[in-house]
């Protein structure tokens, strides 16, 4: 495992802007004006969108917030979109689950051995099932009902959990209630969901069964960012699990299960670190 950032001392500086001479330069010459030491620098031209994209960790003596201020100067003049953020900072993470509970489980548990540089301030869910997980781990625990009925007061008290946590990412960890198209709207860009990749020729439900049925020799699962077109929005990460013959319908689910878990795990690690930054309809992924 990597050494863990130094905090108040490293950072993660990305950017996002059309491609033009001199931005890498601007960057650097940033860093040096500030007594910057970069760690690790990524970055990726998009030759045929016209986008340029960049991640930077680096260690400096400055605040952050004089960071901050003496970058507004570069990023103005290069009309980019930019974030600048403590390395060490846990992002804060709202957890959000139905009755499946290995994505949860595994989050939780890669939290608490250091894996994953997040912080889960609740767990949402729209069934009770799931509280003795989150109370083993001493995570507090919301169950918000969903009907036909009341779909808008449950996502109206879903936004409201995530203000009071202060949350910065949503997860939908097997959340199976589609949201509202305002709600992800609400949400754009922080909020990543995990689903099967047999979308879209097994719909519906037991979709390891129907895939059975077919005989699937591949099964998959999508961690990608929620938007209003459902199981459609910019993809982070996928995996792939060889299967057989031998596998019955029970079998197909827990190796699902696996797979989902780690997929959804590096998505959210990768968002956390920042590595993350949307292209559009895609994404680039500085692993």
């Amino acid at each position: 495992m990597s050494p863990r950032p130094d905090p108040g001392r490293e950072f993660i500086l990305t950017v996002s802007c059309s491609d033009k001479p001199g931005i890498v330069y601007a960057v650097s010459s940033f860093l040096v004006q500030h007594g910057g030491n970069m760690l690790q620098s990524k970055q990726f031209n998009d030759r045929k969108g016209g986008g340029f994209f960049m991640r930077v960790h680096f260690a400096a003596q400055d605040e952050i917030e004089r960071l901050r201020e003496g970058f507004t100067y570069v990023a103005d003049s290069f009309q980019m979109n930019w974030q600048l953020k403590d390395a060490a900072t846990p992002t804060r993470t709202l957890v959000m689950a139905s009755k499946f509970g290995h994505c949860v489980n595994d989050l939780l548990y890669r939290r608490q051995v250091g894996a994953l540089n997040i912080e889960i301030p609740a767990i949402v869910s729209n069934h009770p099932d799931l509280e003795p997980l989150a109370a083993s781990y001493g995570v507090p625990y919301h169950h918000v009902p969903v009907t036909a009925a009341t779909k808008g007061e449950a996502e109206a008290r879903i936004l409201e959990l995530a203000e009071e946590c202060d949350a910065e990412l949503v997860v939908l960890a097997r959340y199976m209630q589609i949201l509202s198209d305002d709600l992800c709207k609400r949400l754009e860009g922080r909020a990543i969901n995990i689903h099967h990749s047999f979308l879209p020729g097994f719909k519906g439900a037991k979709p390891y069964h129907q895939a059975h049925e077919r005989g699937v020799k591949l099964i998959g699962a999508t961690a990608h960012y929620v938007t209003a077109d459902l199981d459609e929005g910019p993809i982070i990460e996928q995996d792939v699990a060889r299967v057989d013959h031998e596998l019955d319908p029970e079998d197909l689910v827990a190796a699902g299960r696996d797979v989902e878990a780690q997929v959804l795990a590096r998505a959210v690690k990768w968002h956390s670190e920042q590595r993350v930054l949307l292209n559009g309809d895609r994404t680039v992924v500085f692993r």
